[in-house]
């Protein structure tokens, strides 16, 4: 009787695992629609001197599209950063590569429409209606900021450099066929969002510029939120030890910053990074201007104030 018990939970279980994988297979190139945005690159110099300001610093586009390591040192020489992708990341589950985001024809954006590159910005839907991987999360920026952006990556020289595609093992693929799905924007995207020293600007830095919120909120193994906003405790690793756990940002006692001045605030991101394993892009933060910095201040003192020193 055991035997015979054992013998059908085995089959079953060989039922499903054969199941799984075919599904999984067959959903490896799902598709979905998503809108063009009406976005239309320009060819005015302040439009485009914006987009590179945002590419090269609150955006921090750079760090994760050019292989150079010392962008600052390259800038200080008048050379410009090329932003031909190949940076490799490995995950647990797989190994993904930064896409050539400079004009080229056949291994960039060249062959692209502006509204299909402001898709994948804005609702995650790649030219061929794959979903991105959710690494990107600029959904909620504006109309004119991301005008800026496509207009400044339209300008720069075209770097020829194909991109090997993205390497998934089993675990990918399984979260590729069942849990990767586009994501748009959380709120109603504004056409203009004016650059001032305010708190409504800087709560747009913070949330769809700079996305501080992706690493200083908690999130969970599919990247969904589940800590209070803003309140830190993402575990970071490398080469599989811990390293570090984003901060709480806060103004509770218990918070990184509570207490800082905003020239505190303003002279700690001027001395870049101090910390090895740090995952935060100081080096394009650093290239914010103190109108910006102090715009993001003046909104990280406002929000919900959250005590992670409780058990």
């Amino acid at each position: 009787m055991i035997r015979k018990i054992l013998k059908w939970t085995g089959l079953v279980i060989l039922f499903i695992v054969a199941g799984v994988s075919v599904a999984t297979a067959f959903r490896q190139h799902l598709t979905y629609t998503a809108p063009y945005p009406g976005i239309k690159a320009s060819a005015d110099t302040a439009i485009i001197a914006k987009g590179r300001r945002l590419v090269l610093g609150p955006g921090h586009c750079v760090d994760c599209h050019s292989t150079v390591k010392n962008v600052d040192s390259l800038l200080g020489r008048g050379q410009e950063p090329a932003l031909s992708g190949g940076l490799p990341f490995k995950l647990p589950f797989g190994t993904f590569y930064t896409r050539n985001l400079t004009p080229d024809s056949a291994t960039g954006i060249g062959g692209m429409t502006d509204g299909e590159i402001a898709r994948v910005l804005r609702y995650s839907v790649k030219k061929n209606g794959e979903a991105v991987l959710p690494f990107m999360p600029f959904q909620n920026m504006s109309d004119d900021d991301l005008t800026a952006v496509i207009s400044y990556l339209r300008s720069i020289k075209p770097v020829k450099n194909k991109i090997p595609d993205h390497e998934y093992n089993v675990m990918g693929q399984v979260i590729k066929a069942f849990l990767i799905e586009p994501t748009g924007p959380t709120e109603p995207v504004k056409a203009v969002v004016k650059p001032d020293t305010t708190i409504a600007y800087g709560r747009h830095l913070v949330m769809a510029v700079a996305n501080c919120n992706e690493c200083h909120t908690k999130r969970n193994g599919i990247g969904q939120y589940v800590g209070e906003p803003l309140a830190g405790g993402i575990e970071f690793e490398e080469e599989g030890k811990a390293t570090l756990i984003s901060p709480n940002l806060t103004p509770h006692p218990s918070g990184r910053i509570y207490g800082w001045s905003q020239q505190d605030f303003i002279k700690r991101f001027r001395m870049g990074k101090i910390i090895k394993h740090s995952h935060m892009p100081w080096e394009s933060y650093g290239r914010m201007t103190d109108e910006e910095l102090k715009a993001i201040y003046k909104y990280l003192k406002t929000v919900k104030p959250v005590d992670t020193n409780k058990k």
